[in-house]
Order: structure tokens, then sequence, then C-alpha cells
């Protein structure tokens, strides 16, 4: 059966941090909003409540929260002349199955990222010229810089109650924070966490080595607190159960309890959950689009009218869905001409991994970003005259782990693999166990780039996005550099084993253990139509009433999580939205 809904005046799809964010502001200006949204409904207290015990095996091992891979999947290949796979098990993209989306189940790191990483084409070209990118990189600019960016990182931090001890406040550094951070207007809302035993041991390495160690800004809340909708948050337990599990104490930070139960009470807002959008419709003449078309949870086909259609699903999916929807024109790898699937970046992960003698690390008290870091290898916070990359990586003691069934298999060098002498090992190696990792940058290169696979379909029979990707040579060599500045601080700390890893080293898998989950790109933002699908305001160039949001406009990859960097461009553009396009529909943009 097919059906059509009412017209809104704008429809979102997918209903996220991004989504649910430009909800809450489009809903508060009055405007009719629907959000389209492919998983179930999800409510922090019937969902996740406090009476019932997190289970490791259902939530770590099964990862019953997350979206399956029979649901949608991606093909993936290193690199043209390779046939692409479908991932059939899950893997490294942790994508949601719900209202809330990865906001749900996601680990809490909460950075902004560097001005440097919002304009990292013409700061590269200023302090050491072309000579410094590798062959092939895609370097360019966004179009909108930090501190353009500044307000809204300060507006989605009071919304998620973020916390952390500042490093520079209005041009001033303050003591313990990040004195590499771009210049804040007024502190976290709530203060740092406190400190694990493995951090302390960082830090104090870190210090000794001449480096700035702080603590990592976290969605787990640091103090009781009302965020900036009204929403009372309760400090973070230290339970340990947080990434791949949502919080019933409302202690992290999640569109579920920093914006969902103000949203829902709006009258202008309807949610239509287990609901996937497969078309973007637009005018004839594909200069205007016309609202989405969806399939529901009964196989039925829905069209949702709008006058604003935005899309603020996860990177992969929203330029799948361009592509499908024939919108922009597609990247071409062998001339290089085409935008969409354009300027695709994963993450370089480097890692440290230690065993102590006589410690207790107590890991079961962590969080899911629970961690110290330094910055003074990150972004271009250092001289790369004569390294052969640009990028680098936040370092960090991390303390995110300390469930049993993950932590079993982590035994020092020559343990035994059963028995007694197992569980002997497994007791002195729980507590005695650390690791350090090098959370590294990512600039996109004219062979890494995602387009619909000519042979995998899905269950609707519409092809699946196919991603050609595989390590560069700056990723190589920024991992390797990361990699021996996270074995020197943990021989520093004083471990008896020290181990060092660079996954750039090898092939990209999405099967990797360990690896990021942080893919940026594809419908990238910029100042060119000829390099970017959006210009600044997260707006396509072709369509006018076509917002996509999310790390899918970003044209590389921090040296850190991204979805605070998604906060604030997703309240710039909902700002844009609001005060300039509704008063004169049309491009913000005009070249």
């Amino acid at each position: 059966m097919n059906y059509k809904r009412p017209k809104a005046d704008v429809v979102i799809v997918g209903l996220g941090w991004s989504g649910s964010t430009m909800a809450e502001e489009l809903t508060r200006a009055g405007l009719k909003v629907v959000a389209i949204e492919r998983g179930a409904w999800r409510d922090t207290s019937t969902s996740f409540p406090t009476t019932r015990d997190p289970d490791e095996l259902s939530g770590s091992v099964r990862k019953d929260i997350l979206q399956a891979p029979v649901t949608e999947t991606y093909t993936v290949r290193n690199k043209v002349g390779q046939t692409a796979l479908p991932m059939r098990k899950y893997h490294n993209l942790t994508l949601g199955n719900n209202v809330g989306g990865a906001g749900t189940h996601w680990a809490g790191a909460s950075w902004r990222w560097l001005p440097f990483d919002h304009q990292p084409y013409s700061h590269v070209m200023q302090r050491y010229g072309a000579g410094q990118l590798v062959d092939g990189l895609i370097l360019q600019d966004w179009g909108v810089t930090y501190d353009d960016l500044e307000p809204f990182y300060d507006r989605f931090e009071k919304i998620a109650g973020t916390s952390g001890t500042a490093g520079v406040i209005n041009g001033q550094r303050q003591p313990g924070g990040n004195p590499f951070e771009g210049s804040r207007t007024s502190p976290y809302p709530t203060p740092a966490l406190e400190r694990s035993r493995a951090n302390v041991l960082f830090a104090e390495a870190a210090t000794r080595l001449g480096y700035h160690p702080f603590p990592v800004p976290s969605a787990m809340i640091g103090a009781p607190y009302k965020n900036a909708l009204g929403l009372n948050l309760a400090p973070c337990t230290y339970c340990g159960y947080c990434q791949l599990y949502g919080c019933g104490n409302w202690s992290k930070s999640s569109p579920n309890i920093c914006i969902l139960p103000v949203l829902m009470q709006r009258p202008n807002f309807t949610v239509v959950t287990e609901c996937e959008v497969i078309r973007i419709n637009t005018t004839p003449d594909r200069k205007m689009a016309t609202g989405v078309t969806f399939v529901d949870s009964d196989g039925n086909t829905g069209e949702q009218p709008a006058d604003i259609v935005i899309t603020a699903t996860f990177t992969l999916d929203n330029t799948r869905l361009l592509l499908l929807s024939g919108i922009s024109t597609p990247y071409d790898v062998a001339s290089g001409q085409g935008v969409v699937g354009r300027a695709f970046t994963f993450q370089t992960l480097s890692w440290g991994f230690m065993f102590f003698e006589n410690e207790y690390l107590n890991p079961f008290m962590n969080t899911g970003a629970l961690a110290t870091q330094i910055d003074d290898f990150n972004g271009d916070n250092f001289d790369h005259t004569g390294l052969g990359f640009i990028g680098g990586a936040g370092i960090q003691s991390l303390s995110n782990q300390g469930l049993p069934i993950g932590m079993a298999g982590l035994l020092p060098q020559g343990s035994p693999q059963w028995g007694k002498g197992w569980k002997q090992a497994f007791r002195k190696g729980y507590q005695n166990y650390a690791q350090i990792q090098g959370q590294g940058t990512s600039f996109a290169h004219r062979e890494q780039f995602l387009d619909l696979d000519p042979t995998y379909k899905d269950r609707f029979g519409q092809p699946l996005l196919r991603i050609t990707f595989d390590y560069n040579e700056n990723d190589r060599r920024s991992g390797r550099f990361i990699r021996d500045k996270c074995v020197e601080i943990a021989r520093e700390m004083g471990a008896t084993q020290v181990g060092g890893d660079s996954f750039a080293d090898r092939p990209y898998s999405g099967y990797t253990p360990w690896d990021s989950s942080h893919v940026q790109g594809g419908v990238v933002m910029g100042e060119d139509p000829r390099t970017s699908v959006q210009n600044r305001f997260q707006q396509n160039w072709d369509i006018p009433n076509l917002f996509v949001i999310g790390a899918s406009s970003f044209p590389n990859n921090a040296g850190y999580n991204p979805t605070v960097a998604v906060g604030a461009t997703t309240l710039w553009t909902a700002k844009a939205i609001r005060d300039l396009y509704l008063k004169n529909p049309g491009p913000l943009v005009r070249l």
C-alpha cells in the first residue's frame, strides 16, 4: 500500500544527535517538523532502567543495541580493481538502531576540534607549502572557522552537560586544561571526572617528558546539572557500562536524556519510527526537494512532503541517500571530477599496550571517556618540517574497559592459556593491564571514495554503498610516529611489558579489533562547488532547500571524536535556516 502523510515545514531523516538537535531548534522557532527514524523508540526510564543490571553478554558481545548488518550493510575494498564484498557480521562501524542513534550508546569523548582542523589547507599552505603533502592527498578548508563555530560549540556543551577542565578561556590559559585548544568563552558546564590510577601514572610520565596532560572532556556528567533545555542530569557513578549501552542513571549525555524529553512535548513535532527513507524526492527539474519516500515496518511505501529536507543519518547513509536520489554529481575516481562520495576519511589509530608488575589499576571503575590526554602531537601543534606528513593524534591513557568477558584475553606474555595458571594470570593481568591510544587525524586521498555497489543490493532492491578505502602514505607515516610516542610514554610509566602498534601499517579492514568507528566525508562542505557538495551552511549547492548535516560534511578527520563538532555545525546550520533561509528561501552563498 502506498500513502502520503500531511505536508510538514521540515522533514528530518534520522533522530540521533544531529537530527534531534536540529529538530529542537526548528520547532522552538515555530516550524512543524516531522522526523523519520529507521530504528525503534527508546526511552531512558523504560529501555535502560536502573532496576536492571547491564548485561555484558548482550551488550558488548552480542551488540543488541546496534544496527544489525542484516538490516543494512556496506561493501568494502581497499582499491579500485578489487571486488568489494559485504560486511556480513558486526564490524567497527557501530551504528545506532533506535531514536537517539549512536548517541545513545556512544563512549562519550566530547571534543571541540582544533582551529587547524577547520582550516587545514590554509594552515598547511601558509606554514609549509604544498611540498608537505604526499601525492594524491586532498586537503580543503570547510568554509567555516573555529571562531565562527565557537558559540555553537558552547551551546552544544551546555545542552550536553559536558564535563572537563578548560584550557583557554578568552585567550587566557587555564591551569590543568589543554593549552592547545581553541579559545573558549566559558568553562565546561560540569567539572572533569575523577582520574583513574592509569590516568594518574600517564599524567605523571607525560609531565616528566615535558608534555601537557589534561582530562579528556566527557559526556559523563561531572556533577548534578540542569542543562540548557531545563533537563536535570545526574553525576556519573563510574559503573563502566557506557560504550554500547544506554545510561539509565541520566549520567551520560545523549539525545534521549538531553533533548528528547523536551522535544516530545511540542505539538509541532512528530517522530515516525521504524521507517526507512529510501529516496529524497525532487521536482522534475531537480532544482528543489519536495520531501522523502520511506518504507514502514509493514512494508508499505509512504511519502512525507516538506518544504525543507534535512538528512541527519550516519556519515555513510547520508552519502548513499544522495547517490540513490541522483542529487549532485557522483565522484569519479578516474577523472577526479564530481563531489558526492569524494573526500572520505577514516581515522588512524596507534597504540601502546602495557602490563605492570604490581599495580592495582581497578579497571572496573571506569567510563566510556575516562581518559587523560596530551595534544602536544595533535593537529599541527608541533613542527612537521622534515617529517613527511601532516596531522598527528591525541595521545591518551584510556580507562574505558573493565568488563570481565572483554578483559579475559588480555594476559601478560607467556601466560598459560587454560586451567589454574590461566585464572591466576587473569587475576593479576586484570589489575595490571593498561593502554595508551593515539587517535589520529586522517586526510582524504583521491583514491578513497564512496559510490554505489554494482552487484550487491539491500532488502529493498537498492544498491549498497561501496567503500573504497585503504590507508594512504600520510596515514602510515603519522601512525608510526604516534605509535612510537605511545611506546615512549608507556615505558616512562614504568610498565614491565610494552608493545606498540599502528593500524595504518596494515590494509584497512572493517573487522580490526580496537579500531575506530569515526568515518567522515562523502557529502562535504566547502567554498567551491567543484570540490564540495554543500556550502558553508551545509546547504546543497544544487538544491537550496536540502541540508545534509553530520560528519559526512567534514572534508578531513581530526585526532578527536566527531560528536561535538557535529553538534556545533548542526546548531550553526539551524541558525542559518532560522535567521537567513526562512526570510529569503534560496542559496545562502552566491558565487
